[in-house]
């Protein structure tokens, strides 16, 4: 993946939870495409990986460490971004956690609700918070909020912390789009469908698992995080011009479907 003049040429851009999964597939995508990419990432090791990748590439990114539930982190990780690259244009808040005991309503602890939204809510609220005031400094950007296809269909197999969680990113991610529509800030939700990564392959290595969530996939596959990495970069780029406020299906098909092919 050789870097090459394209779409993000000149631009910096902050990625949270860049060290695996989507993240770490849109930081070697926009790096590719010329931003200047800042790792944002808890866990140091898989960060630093990340870059290391992103370097092999050709691509130009750096680190810094941040959890994104902690105020003052997602402060200091925009600013290292500015300082690195000279601007924030692109703020791509992608990071989460899935727990396993997140279920029902009834049987959900309620540290597992706290800690859900403490990074997939309020995580993308302070990484707005603290990004929007440097996007504006910097003429404006785009925002990629992560949210997900199970904010908009009910299951019986809930999650009930993540879908909740999920539901106020793509709320919170609407009034922002259209609180700062003509200040230069684009806002749009990313909502993926399931994605084939570590840990959801570890969720459905039950062979009934899989088998009751893969029927209501039309397409009858997980996505690759590339498929979900490249779907943030169009709406990260100016390839989406006059896109925003939306809520980005990126499913295979499986909030459009009633019954899915045999």
């Amino acid at each position: 993946m050789a870097n090459r003049e394209g779409c993000l040429v000149g631009r910096g851009a902050l990625i949270t939870g860049a060290g695996s999964g989507i993240g770490r597939e849109a930081a070697r995508i926009f790096a590719a495409e010329g931003a200047h990419v800042v790792v944002c990432e808890r866990d140091e090791r898989a960060g630093r990986e990340t870059v290391s990748l992103v370097e092999a590439d050709g691509g130009r990114a750096s680190f810094v460490r941040a959890d994104v539930s902690i105020a003052s982190d997602v402060e200091a990780a925009v600013a290292a971004c500015v300082e690195a690259t000279g601007g924030l244009h692109v703020l791509f808040n992608n990071a989460g956690v899935f727990p396993a005991d997140d279920g029902s309503p009834v049987a959900t602890p309620e540290a597992v609700w706290h800690q859900v939204i403490e990074i997939n809510l309020k995580g993308v609220f302070l990484g707005c918070k603290y990004g929007i005031p440097a996007m504006l400094a910097s003429g404006g950007g785009s925002i990629v909020n992560t949210a997900s296809f199970v904010a908009v269909v009910g299951a019986a197999t809930s999650q009930i912390a993540y879908t909740a969680s999920k539901g106020g990113v793509l709320a919170m991610t609407r009034e922002i789009a259209v609180e700062y529509a003509r200040q230069g800030i684009r806002a749009n939700a990313l909502c993926p469908g399931p994605v084939n990564t570590p840990l959801l392959a570890e969720f459905l290595a039950d062979p009934e698992v899989r088998a009751r969530r893969m029927i209501h996939v039309p397409m009858g596959r997980l996505a690759e995080p590339s498929e979900i990495a490249r779907a943030a970069l169009f709406l990260a780029s100016p390839d989406s011009s006059y896109v925003t406020g939306t809520t980005f299906m990126v499913d295979g098909g499986i909030t459009a479907a009633y019954v899915t092919p045999e």
